[in-house]
């Protein structure tokens, strides 16, 4: 009897040793907890339109961010626009969800998996102005939920996301009986070779019903990327359907001896259409620019100048609120990314 008894205080000396390891170990790592990263970025440009001879100062943005974690696995994010025509806004906050390795579940206020970042994030635009489709198609944020889950394709990096939304964009948390979905399959990291292919349902009301599909395809190498993308807007209600497309590229160059630590020549050509002849885009656009990088990152801190060329075939009624926006543009930019 007595050596059972021994056993068992044997046993019970064990468990409590690696159970009170493992709870001081957690407790010596909640210890780093939360934590906190800030971000932004500032964006203020000047705009001259020679045909009808008008100019303009902007902010065009002007983003505060913080990030960080709560647990190991429970993240969170939040940002807002200090000045978007003159207005704030709320574009992001989420709270994130990591259970394993690859599979994420963010919930809250976040981005819609159909645009890349790097066509309307105004950190990593190669551009002063979106391109067409990345501005005049849909809202790129909603409230809902988001699943991410990465894996690999033999030795190729692969993710699959899927989000449920509201359907009515931004800081509008409406009750509906018809959610928004958007799905994207990714092949590839931003480095080397990548492609995604994505569509989106979304039916906000009985007036606007939109489904969109494209696809995506771009390579980066050491100092020079080329990205090209095309997209389709199915209007499922007033058969005003939109059909766009571009292609974008850019260089990077060191300089030594400035306050400049790069040179960077972009071009792009994008073009839309609504329809109404087949044969040829109602409106498409050369833009050539010249960046001058501030920090070696190339999506970094920059002075940048671009002109656009626009020629219209046939005038599109949201591209034309003034006269000024589908027009020919000289632009000077300064951006800070931080």
């Amino acid at each position: 009897m007595e050596q059972f008894f021994s056993v068992r205080f044997f046993i019970f000396s064990v468990l409590f040793t690696v159970s009170s390891s493992l709870l001081l170990s957690q407790q010596s790592d909640l210890a780093h907890y939360p934590t906190f990263k800030f971000d932004g970025n500032l964006k203020t440009k000047f705009e001259y339109a020679p045909e009808p001879g008008n100019s303009r100062f902007s902010v065009r943005n002007s983003r505060l961010g913080l990030s960080g974690k709560i647990t190991p696995m429970a993240s969170y994010r939040a940002q807002v626009e200090l000045n978007k025509e003159g207005k704030f806004e709320v574009l992001d906050l989420s709270g994130t969800l990591t259970p394993c390795e690859g599979l994420s579940f963010t919930f809250g206020q976040t981005s819609i998996p159909i645009f890349n970042p790097y066509v309307i994030n105004p950190g990593t635009m190669m551009f002063a102005n979106r391109t067409f489709l990345g501005k005049y198609y849909v809202g790129t944020r909603d409230i809902g939920l988001l699943v991410k889950y990465g894996f690999r394709l033999a030795t190729v990096p692969a993710g699959i996301e899927f989000g449920i939304y509201n359907g009515n964009t931004i800081n509008n948390p409406v009750w509906t009986d018809r959610f928004s979905y958007a799905t994207r399959l990714s092949f590839g990291s931003m480095k080397g070779f990548r492609t995604t292919f994505k569509l989106y349902d979304y039916p906000r009301s009985e007036e606007v019903h939109y489904f969109l599909y494209g696809a995506d395809f771009r390579y980066e190498g050491d100092n020079w990327k080329v990205e090209t993308e095309i997209m389709k807007r199915d209007d499922k209600v007033a058969n005003k359907d939109l059909f766009s497309a571009y292609v974008q590229g850019a260089y990077w160059a060191p300089i030594k001896g400035s306050m400049f630590k790069n040179i960077i020549p972009a071009a792009r050509w994008d073009a839309i259409n609504q329809n109404k002849d087949d044969s040829a885009p109602d409106v498409h656009r050369l833009t050539l620019g010249l960046g001058f990088g501030l920090t070696p990152n190339a999506n970094g801190s920059l002075l940048r100048i671009n002109y656009e060329w626009y020629f219209i075939k046939n005038q599109l009624d949201f591209m034309h609120q003034t006269e000024e926006m589908d027009a020919d543009k000289l632009t000077l930019e300064l951006v800070y990314v931080f």
